[in-house]
């Protein structure tokens, strides 16, 4: 069983965070004379494409190194005279395994990312504060175009701007008539944006990838309008911890998301994120965390800690950094870099954040696909029994919880095999003792479950703002992983499989962002972005949402597991991870 455990997560995760998107719609077209753009530091000479134009890496903050490590980003103002953003933007360092770990999978990942080879190819350096804009080729300053904001997933651990070439995207968007264009956001992931303790959260230096994000945003209201983009009509989008993202951007500062007087955003899509309950930046765990780093690191006996860390050299950093579980790790998502409350940019826990109101309540797509959970559950091969999943889950995740909360929130799963995820799959897909239940439980507590009980705060607290929401099956009777997490990125954004569901949902999102409203086709070119189903607001009432299979949409009452959720709202407070 480690054997088809260890395959099926290399294949499907590591796979799909190392390769690129396909060759076709990101050719370049040698023979075109290359665009520019002049902003206030100076011109941006991009890339021509088939029907698009790339402008990458282009830097919005300081480089965070040396004494501006760990620190909030300093945003870049210096003239860089002509910058050649034809390439491909570096991406920041990343966390893809534990450089501890004993598990196979975890030391074959870190020997290649290791390697010169990875490192070159995704010219990975603490100087990667930048932005990647693509548009319609052609797009000139005062079109006005819609922007579509990307922040990428990686459990905060890995991730980068240039995995994701937004190309393709913008080339069907402009074929559905509802030309826009696309940007994405370089953020700090793993210690280097999210590194925990009271020393962090005293030097004011928390949740710095969120930070970065926001600086990000800035940069678009700012220099947006020069290639063609509206800075009046951006949406924020995001898969996994982007999507965690795109709500903690709703929520930074209690929702004050005004720069120079307009707000940075108008609407809101979120794939596989919502709300994270967390414990504070320097609760016990966060603690633990910076502990072992700076022990690592050769910080233990330095006066001041942070300050060490700040000057080792970046080799030094990134090895004890990364010395902590892993996201491809038996701690799954139990994650030792995340964004906690810091009591400035994140002033609360962001359920306590959602329920009181503090947020900016745009027009919200948020969805999940059917089964989040089997990604994360591939590597827990001895949580067998229930009280194993009990110990499992209180060791890992509930730290804050009794055992008595504990064992009531597995008691709403059913240790049936034909219970568990991949949902719908029989007596199927169990490779090991308790591994379709487990993968229905985190699957539920960290997207599933946990973003029905955000939209009901929301709605509760902003009835009129409007929310769509869905699920995916577009995968069903995919062996052991079902539809998966982050196979929507394959779907919807690389539309590698470009079938009713991937043509239908791009359709959708290219109407938001246009409209706030996926069933609006008015704007544009033209309105052949029309899509023929109706996607329902979701209410308290009826509760539908929409179901994407791979041939057709569908409808569902969004109240499957009610229990479950039931269960995880009365006692969310305890459920903080």
């Amino acid at each position: 069983m480690k054997g088809v455990a260890t395959l099926v997560a290399a294949a499907a995760l590591v796979g799909q965070a190392l390769t690129a998107p396909p060759e076709p719609p990101t050719q370049v077209l040698e023979k075109r004379a290359r665009p520019t753009v002049s902003i206030a530091q100076g011109n941006v000479v991009g890339v021509s494409r088939i029907n698009t134009e790339a402008f990458n890496g282009i830097p919005f903050a300081q480089a965070p190194v040396g004494p501006l490590r760990l620190k909030p980003p300093v945003r870049t103002t210096a003239s860089f005279g002509t910058y050649d953003a034809g390439g491909i933007a570096a991406a920041c360092p990343q966390f893809l395994a534990d450089t501890d770990s004993e598990d196979l999978l975890a030391k074959i990942i870190d020997t290649v990312v290791n390697t010169a080879l990875f490192q070159k190819a995704l010219k990975i350096s603490e100087d990667c504060l930048n932005i990647n804009v693509i548009r319609p080729a052609g797009t000139k300053a005062g079109d006005k175009l819609p922007v579509l904001f990307w922040i990428y997933g990686g459990g905060f651990e890995l991730g980068w701007s240039s995995m994701y070439d937004g190309g393709p995207l913008v080339s069907n968007a402009m074929a559905a008539g509802k030309p826009y264009v696309f940007v994405a956001v370089n953020y700090r992931v793993g210690a280097f944006g999210f590194m925990p303790g009271k020393e962090v959260l005293q030097d004011g230096s928390a949740n710095l990838g969120h930070l970065d994000q926001r600086m990000g945003l800035e940069w678009v209201a700012d220099n947006i309008a020069a290639f063609g983009g509206d800075p009046d009509k951006v949406t924020i989008w995001g898969e996994s911890a982007g999507a965690i993202s795109v709500w903690n951007q709703m929520s930074l500062y209690d929702g004050n998301i005004n720069y120079k007087g307009k707000p940075l955003f108008r609407g809101a899509i979120m794939n596989s994120g919502s709300i994270v309950p967390a414990d504070p930046v320097d609760c016990p765990k966060g603690q633990e965390i910076y502990d072992t780093v700076v022990a690592r690191s050769g910080c233990g006996g330095a006066a001041d800690t942070l300050n060490c860390l700040r000057n080792l050299p970046y080799e030094t950093f990134l090895e004890a950094a990364n010395s902590v579980p892993a996201i491809l790790s038996y701690s799954s998502v139990a994650l030792s870099y995340l964004p906690r409350p810091d009591g400035v940019a994140l002033t609360d826990s962001a359920d306590r954040l959602v329920k009181a109101g503090k947020y900016a309540a745009v027009p919200m797509i948020i969805g999940d696909q059917e089964d989040e959970g089997t990604l994360f559950s591939l590597f827990q091969k001895n949580v067998t029994t229930t009280s194993r999943l009990e110990d499992y889950l209180r060791g890992y995740f509930f730290h804050g919880a009794t055992a008595q909360q504990v064992k009531g929130l597995v008691s709403q799963y059913s240790p049936l095999i034909s219970a568990g995820s991949p949902f719908g799959s029989g007596l199927f897909n169990e490779i090991y003792p308790g591994f379709k239940r487990l993968a229905a439980l985190l699957g539920d507590i960290v997207f599933t479950l946990t973003r029905r009980v955000f939209i009901e705060y929301a709605i509760a607290a902003n009835p009129n703002v409007p929310v769509w929401s869905y699920l995916a099956s577009y995968n069903e009777g995919t062996p052991i992983l079902g539809t998966f997490h982050g196979s929507d990125l394959l779907q919807v954004f690389y539309g590698i499989l470009p079938n009713y569901a991937s043509k239908s949902i791009q359709n959708f999102y290219a109407n938001f962002v246009y409209n706030l409203n996926p069933n609006d086709a008015s704007g544009g070119t033209s309105a052949k972005s029309k899509v023929k189903e109706n996607w329902p607001t979701w209410n308290t009432k009826d509760k539908r949402l929409i179901q994407f299979f791979n041939n057709r949409n569908g409808y569902l009452k969004d109240d499957f597991r009610e229990g479950a959720k039931q269960y995880i709202a009365a006692n969310i407070d305890a459920l903080h991870i």
